[in-house]
């Protein structure tokens, strides 16, 4: 599956799990190696939340992933 076509099923299936239209999902990340792609997806609602979803290509199957982002921290590594 090429990207165009594997983000805009991604972004329908996150659109559709969330009761959100389709202009509220957007692709942060996106990746395709072999027969299999990936992608990082983000709403436009302020809850914190994000979705990756994968597609198997040899099982034809996609599998979505919900993560709540908890913290972002600074980290100073200039020892």
């Amino acid at each position: 599956m090429g990207n165009q076509e594997f983000s805009e099923i991604a972004t329908r299936i996150i659109a559709d799990k969330r009761g959100l239209r389709r202009d509220q999902v957007y692709v942060v990340w996106l990746v395709k190696v072999l027969q299999n792609n990936k992608a990082l997806l983000a709403t436009t609602e302020s809850d914190g939340m994000y979705y990756e979803i994968t597609y198997d290509g040899d099982k034809e199957q996609f599998y979505v992933d919900d993560y709540k982002k908890e913290k972002n921290e600074a980290i100073d590594v200039s020892w």
